[in-house]
């Protein structure tokens, strides 16, 4: 029988022995969007739902489905058509819609959306919650982080909110070197750098961040250690391990 963390797999037996161990779960907060030519749609997820894994094993828990649904700016372009998040970005020259972008809901929405799920995982026996992943997502999760454990006492773990600045290093741009190297330690088989540019004076479309072309996979796993590090440290803190 698999040795599974991910809520889907898992049985009604070992549910409980893991909850029961360690009743932490995990939120990844995705997305399906451009994540520049190098990078898979679902980067955000993926990501996210991948630095999770790696946390319950580490620190015991289960980590949920990942949303894709996802809050962010939006606006029209010329034509009455929307823009959103990145289509809309100084680094996307002319602003466009992006290819494969296919996540926006309102922010009225998600957090419908999120508070359903908290509901339920109080309800379940889960006493800790933490999400992240997507940066819009991520912001609505630390703005009602404080109202939200209140609401269903239930404590909650944000990375904008429960962290040094610095010490929560994975997903901080939106397909540099940050998340590519990420995506190179985790998943080099959903990277293809080879379709940027080379020319260094041509910016990729679509890209915040450092130059991804100098991402390496190493450099990912530095990432996803040290965010380990600092949430076990915090998962501590809260008493949960």
């Amino acid at each position: 029988m698999k040795n599974s963390v991910l809520y889907e797999e898992l049985f009604p037996l070992e549910f409980t022995k893991r909850l029961g161990e360690h009743p932490i779960g995990y939120l990844p907060l995705g997305t399906l969007e451009w994540h520049g030519l190098q990078n898979a749609l679902g980067s955000d997820l993926i990501q996210a739902r991948d630095l999770f894994e790696a946390a319950a094993r580490k620190f015991g828990g289960i980590v949920f489905p990942p949303l894709f649904i996802g809050p962010d700016s939006i606006g029209l372009d010329s034509t009455g058509q929307p823009l959103m998040g990145m289509d809309k970005a100084k680094e996307t020259q002319p602003n466009q819609q992006l290819t494969g972008s296919c996540y926006w809901v309102s922010k009225g929405l998600f957090t419908m959306v999120v508070e359903a799920i908290l509901a339920q995982a109080k309800r379940a026996g889960f006493r800790c919650i933490v999400a992240d992943g997507h940066g819009p997502s991520r912001k609505v999760w630390n703005e009602m982080a404080d109202t939200w454990e209140k609401q269903f006492d239930i404590v909650l773990v944000s990375a904008l909110r429960d962290f040094s600045p610095g010490t929560w290093k994975t997903q901080m741009d939106h397909a540099g070197k940050n998340e590519t190297s990420l995506m190179l330690a985790l998943h080099p088989e959903l990277v293809a750098l080879e379709r940027l540019s080379q020319n260094p004076e041509e910016w990729p479309l679509g890209v915040r961040g450092e130059d991804p072309r100098t991402s390496t996979p190493e450099y990912g796993q530095e990432l996803l250690s040290s965010t380990l590090d600092a949430l076990g440290n915090k998962l501590t803190e809260l008493g949960m391990l």
